[in-house]
């Protein structure tokens, strides 16, 4: 299958399950019991903020989830960063998103891949982050969906351990992302994360355009005849920036017509979603001894019992991902360069691997326990299986998950405070 046809089922599983948001911060808010940081939600491939896709909800669809969270005395913000940029890039802009301030992507890493190294200026969900208050650093709790999952460990990664190639090429200028020396995040909770990638991705890692064209295709016919979909690609580092007047479809045609999508697709997220790429970053984003992990996998397809193959479950995963279901459910591999892809990643959301959702493996010295009550600290705490679909884990579908939020709030509010 195409990752034309691939992308056009992704976004359409978003969109069409439900009817159709920069984040409005509420100060006054504040947590009920616990450490009292702020959670920040993350978004996946292909995602958008509060502000776009006029008002439908990446995090609840109709179904506002970051109003119900803080209607339930959990403060909580939504972030939005480049829906089809890499990892790296995704993490620099959630620092800077976070904490306001302008996007550095880095001197070594843009000058590698041939993008500005500046971006967008944000004003910041929380600019207090990383400060002291009554002696104690102001941090921040992670919710991550989706490739949300892996650019959010990347980002604690540069956090704490920072990046010795942007010292050597920018001393005097250094963003502080890549200083390292900060433990700014208390927890990750991670839902349908590719963790160790997604086989979707291997079946042609080099269509990222096409990806692109039909997810927003996609997201077009979903609006409606005769409206435009607000959806900000926020290529701004590649010279893409939506200009002042400039009609959506104009904007659109100069996105796709750029060279960029034939440059080098390790920067951008399909590499990272492929099992090669999230190989690649396990190796060097590790857990870190003073943050809380949790995963949670989820699963919607079941066995045929005459191939053994996987595919979707009917009134469990919404049928427009039967089809990358069977793509999944079928995939192998073995004796080439990218990991060996036996049977075991046949199960999935329709999208993501289970077996890939439950914290780094490949290529990683990550430890991975199952949740037990007791959450252990440096460690991925699996939660289990979510029977439900990639997009139904966000609320996209006839699911409710506003109560499996909730609980997550209230468990990573409740955790011991960590200096």
């Amino acid at each position: 299958m195409r990752i034309k046809k691939l992308g056009a089922i992704f976004l359409s599983c978003a969109i069409f399950l439900s009817v159709f948001g920069a984040a409005q911060p509420l100060a006054a808010a504040a947590q009920k019991k616990g450490n009292r940081y702020p959670i920040v939600l993350c978004h996946g491939n292909a995602g958008w903020g509060r502000d776009e896709m006029l008002g439908y909800r990446y995090w609840g669809g109709l179904v506002d989830l970051q109003k119900k969270m803080n209607d339930a005395g959990y403060l909580t913000y939504t972030s939005a960063v480049g829906p089809f940029s890499s990892n790296w890039d995704r993490a620099c802009e959630l620092y800077a998103y976070i904490k306001g301030g302008t996007v550095d992507y880095g001197k070594a890493h843009s000058e590698e891949y041939g993008h500005a190294r500046y971006g967008r200026t944000f004003p910041g969900l929380y600019p207090e982050w990383g400060t002291e208050t009554d002696g104690k650093i102001n941090k921040v709790h992670l919710i991550a969906h989706s490739q949300g999952g892996q650019n959010t460990r990347m980002l604690i990664q540069l956090l704490e351990e920072g990046s010795e190639e942007e010292q050597e090429a920018a001393p005097a200028d250094l963003s502080p992302l890549f200083e390292g020396g900060k433990s700014w995040v208390a927890s990750l909770t991670t839902l349908a994360a590719p963790h160790d990638g997604t086989t979707l991705a291997d079946v042609d890692i080099y269509k990222l355009k096409d990806f692109a064209t039909y997810t927003i295709s996609a997201a077009a016919a979903a609006v409606g005849k005769g409206k435009e979909p607000v959806f900000d690609f926020k290529l701004d580092q590649w010279g893409l920036k939506r200009e002042r007047g400039e009609c959506y479809a104009h904007y659109a045609n100069r996105v796709f017509n750029s060279s960029i999508w034939n440059d080098d697709i390790r920067d951008f997220s399909f590499w990272d979603l492929s099992t090669a790429g999230a190989s690649a970053e396990n190796a060097w984003v590790t857990a870190k001894d003073d943050v809380y992990y949790f995963s949670y996998a989820a699963c919607a397809t079941k066995r045929e019992p005459l191939t053994g193959r996987q595919v979707g479950q009917p009134l469990v995963m919404n049928p427009v991902l039967f089809p990358p279901a069977a793509v999944i459910g079928r995939f192998t591999r073995s004796g080439e360069e990218e990991p060996d892809i036996d049977r075991s990643w046949w199960p999935s959301d329709g999208i993501v691997n289970t077996v890939s959702a439950s914290g780094p493996k490949i290529n990683s010295t990550d430890e991975i326990v199952d949740f037990s009550g007791t959450p252990q600290i440096g460690k991925w705490n699996y939660m289990g299986i979510q029977n439900m679909d990639h997009m139904a884990v966000v609320g996209i579908g006839k699911y409710s998950v506003t109560n499996l939020y909730l609980t997550i709030a209230r468990r990573v509010c409740g955790l011991p405070v960590v200096s």
